[in-house]
Formats: structure tokens, sequence, C-alpha cells
């Protein structure tokens, strides 16, 4: 199984995963950065070099405030100009599942074995629930932002249609495939940018009205993601569905977390969910190319275990 011969894992392999793509320990016994080990100044400085034209390009979605099928708890957003002296905002959202940009912490999700990354235990549970202790991996780590470089893998671009389709997920070996396609080598300290087509997606399908999409990304990316030694992995649509990742879903959950539960607590690998793509894909074709400085800095919740953000490609 592998990327070599561009088939997807067994249910045993997939399990294996855990120990043949951990970086416990490769760092340090105290590390809580992971995968961001590999953006060095030598790989920012490279980044910062890709800027030629000083164009921007924002990834995010905006903070949706209305109830739907992706976006069970709406955000809160009010304005108080009463007998403030100014205009006064209040925003508070649950950032976490499909509506909002936001960046998983190191300390969103914990292997099956019950510890963190890098082997942090639990510090407090309750029935369904369990942190670190203290404020161990919380999203206070990543203050100093994430500055690197940022390559989008246009997947629908490569297969030349709209949009990844239901059944038919995004594969490690594709990402591979895109990345020779479009001119690009992998170089440590990348983040990982698919792009499946999520809006694409949602408007060729109006009539689903269930939790996320029913397309993504597959636990074969892990390995790409891993030999690839990818800073962060960076999506629209993200695990695609427990059907089509052909293993079970490693949490007893309705939403699938195949890739999560790999990258997150093994790999030490933080994760950037629901980016838009849109004007970035449509930027990249123009220009012709697929790589590009990426800037995001996530809010310092001590303990956290993510941020809504706003990520930004600069050209």
């Amino acid at each position: 199984m592998g990327l070599e011969d561009r088939r997807p894992p067994s249910a045993e392999e997939y399990l294996a995963y855990r120990t043949r793509f951990s970086n416990n320990g490769r760092w340090g016994d105290q590390d809580e950065l992971g995968t961001l080990n590999f953006i060095t100044p030598e790989v920012r400085r490279a980044a910062a070099a890709l800027v030629e034209q000083g164009r921007v390009v924002s990834m995010a979605r905006p903070i949706d405030t209305e109830p739907g099928p992706h976006n069970p708890h709406p955000a809160h957003h009010m304005a108080s100009v009463g007998a403030s002296t100014g205009l006064a905002d209040y925003i508070g959202l649950y950032f976490h599942g499909f509506a909002h940009t936001h960046l998983d912490s190191l300390s969103h999700i914990m292997s099956s074995d019950g510890l963190y990354y890098n082997d942090h235990p639990i510090g407090v549970q309750t029935p369904g629930l369990a942190m670190p202790s203290g404020v161990t991996l919380g999203v206070q780590r990543m203050r100093e932002g994430i500055v690197t470089r940022g390559v989008l893998y246009d997947i629908p671009r490569l297969r030349g249609v709209d949009c990844v389709a239901s059944g038919e997920p995004v594969h490690g070996w594709e990402l591979a495939d895109a990345a020779a396609a479009q001119g690009v080598e992998p170089r440590a300290g990348d983040v990982v940018c698919i792009r499946s087509g999520r809006d694409e997606w949602q408007a060729a399908n109006p009539e689903y009205g269930g939790w996320g999409v029913a397309a993504g990304v597959h636990a074969s990316a892990c390995e790409f993601l891993y030999d690839t030694d990818a800073a962060m992995l960076c999506w629209d649509m993200l695990d695609a569905p427990t059907a089509d990742q052909g293993i079970p879903n490693p949490i007893d959950i309705e939403t699938p977390v195949h890739v999560h539960s790999i990258t997150i607590p093994h790999m030490g690998m933080p994760l950037l969910d629901n980016a838009d793509f849109r004007e970035l894909a449509a930027i990249c074709a123009e220009l012709g190319r697929y790589a590009f400085q990426f800037c995001v800095a996530p809010l310092v919740i001590e303990g956290g275990t993510g941020s809504p953000v706003n990520p930004l490609a600069i050209f």
C-alpha cells in the first residue's frame, strides 16, 4: 500500500499510520509545535522571495451568522451604538465544524490510546470531553503566526472537472500528480492547500442538506503530507465520508475524521479547515504559478483548541 502503487490503505494499514507517520519525540519530549518546526528562518526567507507583484488573496469565508445545515450554531454579531462613546462590536461563535475558516490546534483531537501529540497526557476529563494538561498544545503556541510557502493542489483542475465528486475522494498520489502537472516540487515547511471545489460541489448539489459535504480527502493523503515534510494542511472540503474512505471511522461519531485523527495527534500537524479557494485558484491559473507566500495568525487563546482565522496568499 502507498503512493507508489496508488492503492488506498486497508483498515489494518490505516491503523499502522499511527506509528508509521508518528512524529512523537522528533523535536524533543516537550515539543508543542509539531510539523510547524519544519518552518525554519530559511524557509520563511524563501517564501518571502515568492512575492513579486504584492498581490494579496484571502482564503477565508465570511463569519456566518445565519443558521443552516452546515451551521447549526450561527455566530453572534452585535453592535452597540447607544450609550457607548463609539461603535462597539461583539462577536461570539463556535468555529469548529463546516461553517467558518479556522485553525485546529494540536489540542483539538487526541489519539485512540488517550494521549495527545508527543504523548502529552489528558489533564481534564469529563464524559465525552477531554483536554490536555493545563494549556498544553493550545493555539497560543502559534501566536507568532505561520509564514511559509503555500502550494495550491488544484484537484478539480487536474481531473478536468468542476469539483471532486461523491465517491471519488482525493488520494495522496493525486497530490503528487498535481505537483508535477503544476510544475511545483514539494518542499519541507510547505502549507499544502488541497482544493476539492467545495463551493462548486454545493452549487451543483443544492438538495444536499446533510452535515458537512459528501466528498473530500482520503486518508491516503497522510502519506504524502508525511513524506514531503509538510508543515500544515489547508483544505476546502475536509475528510471524505466514511463510505468513500473504505475503512471504519477512527472515532465513533457521524463526522468522518480519518485524516484529522492521524495528522493532529500523531503527526503533530495543525489543520486549517474550510478555506475558500475560488479566487486563489483563478489567480494561480491566470499567473501559471501555484506557489506563493502563505501567512496566517490565530487569536491568542490560552489553551484554545483552535481559532477563527483569515489566511492570506501573497504573490
